[in-house]
């Protein structure tokens, strides 16, 4: 895009390059990407019968990049092939010991309970397809979280797990850098500038803002002066800036706080990286500030556009939402099914969720789904807040990126992208895994 400025010479023309729109076909799963997937897969399994924690590396690191490819009609990822091949690596590993854990066994249950609901709801949907896929979802957060539990307590190797984090938060950051100059997937139109919100590997902005939300979480309740997890705080913090996530940055700015008051032993440490990166994205915000004031001139009566495109306003979803709850006010219109049903409550042309995981669970599952998330919400909550002064870092990541991702959804539906939900359920699998456990530093 390029505008000139009239009058006074010389010119002043910016130019960059535009916002580009992802459009995603799907893509069968074929020869090559099969053996891609199988070798995956494989490696996934004899790594976790080496060492239980390399599954868990391996798995935190498929997370934000599950290269999806269809397969009749469901999809084929590399977090799920590799979920299977860690599970499978665990086989003769003892799973009772593990999963009787009281906040490991209770946080099992409370999420076997909403995967519970949401499969009932398939007997009202009208597009039962959708309810299913919406059901095996939770099965296999379930099945996360239960194999992340399993491995770590046979094998706690921490200082592999922060490096794993911070190695795969660096490169999500790098990614999503690198739109600023090959163009992001969403944008903020200025003062006729356009301004991007980079997203990286994940789906948009607000997903990737959710993202930084749980790995600052895990890489901040660590921090003991380490220049690479210094540098990957930094660029995170820079790249979360950029995506200009009013959600995603109080929910840091929460978890953030969580970890500053539990970990007062690292406040000092942590004071510089944070201060780096809060203020390297300052600088880049600003330069945007910048660029849209420029365009302000060059486009005399330019102003910010607020078109949401097809995926509407948080107001009017929220009214859909209530509108198709008070129509099925026990189990809902069945999970998966709101973004299919809006254009019978006078939303057309809009197909998304509800921008809210509360108003998207009592739509689609209604009463019952409503108070099986929110008894998951306090389960989670109740079970990490659990003897904080003994608390072992993983605990305090958990508590504090649960607390900031829960309260984030209230104005966003993030559990529905696995990208989000799959590292959020391991650090909580971690969180649960370590209550027992205490220990100051990475061994």
């Amino acid at each position: 895009m390029d505008f000139t400025t009239e009058g006074a010479k010389p010119a002043i023309v910016v130019h960059y390059l535009p916002v580009i729109d992802r459009i995603l076909l799907p893509e069968p799963l074929d020869p090559l990407w099969t053996m891609l997937f199988l070798a995956a897969f494989l490696a996934a399994v004899v790594a976790t019968v080496r060492r239980p924690s390399y599954g868990i590396f391996l798995l935190v690191c498929a997370q934000p990049f599950p290269l999806d490819h269809y397969l009749f009609d469901t999809t084929v990822t590399f977090p799920k092939v590799v979920l299977l091949g860690v599970a499978i690596g665990l086989w003769q590993v003892g799973w009772k010991a593990a999963l009787r854990e009281r906040p490991v066994r209770n946080i099992l249950i409370a999420l076997l309970a909403v995967a519970l609901v949401v499969a009932a709801t398939i007997a009202v949907a009208a597009h039962r397809d959708a309810a299913i896929r919406e059901t095996f979802k939770w099965i296999e957060y379930a099945a996360l979280f239960a194999v992340v539990c399993v491995a770590y307590r046979r094998d706690p190797n921490d200082r592999l797990l922060l490096y794993g984090w911070a190695g795969v938060t660096l490169a999500v950051s790098l990614l999503a850098l690198l739109q600023e100059g090959i163009g992001a997937p969403s944008a903020l139109v200025v003062n006729g500038a356009i301004v991007p919100r980079i997203a990286g590997p994940l789906d948009g902005p607000n997903q990737l803002a959710a993202y930084y939300e749980i790995a600052l979480a895990a890489l901040c309740a660590w921090y003991v002066r380490d220049r690479f997890v210094a540098v990957t705080i930094v660029v995170a913090l820079c790249a979360l800036a950029l995506t200009f996530s009013r959600g995603g940055i109080a929910g840091t700015a929460i978890a953030l706080g969580i970890v500053f008051a539990v970990r007062a032993d690292a406040r000092r440490a942590l004071m510089l990286p944070l201060a780096t990166g809060a203020l390297l994205g300052a600088a880049c915000v600003g330069i945007w500030d910048v660029l849209a004031h420029v365009a302000a001139k060059a486009l005399p009566g330019a102003t910010s556009n607020r078109y949401a495109g097809g995926v509407g306003y948080r107001s009017e979803l929220w009214r859909a939402a209530i509108a198709l709850w008070r129509r099925h006010p026990l189990l809902g219109i069945g999970a998966g099914n709101y973004e299919l049903e809006l254009p019978h409550v006078g939303l057309l042309g809009v197909r998304t969720h509800a921008n809210s995981w509360y108003l998207q669970a009592l739509a689609e599952g209604g009463i019952a789904l409503f108070l099986a998330t929110i008894a998951l919400v306090l389960t989670l909550l109740r079970c990490l807040a659990t003897k904080l002064r003994e608390a072992a870092p993983w605990q305090i990541a958990a508590l504090a990126a649960s607390l900031a991702v829960v309260l984030h959804q209230v104005v966003d539906y993030l559990v529905f992208y696995p990208e989000v939900a799959g590292p959020w359920w391991i650090l909580v699998a971690l969180g649960a895994s370590s209550i027992r456990r205490s220990s100051p530093k990475p061994t």
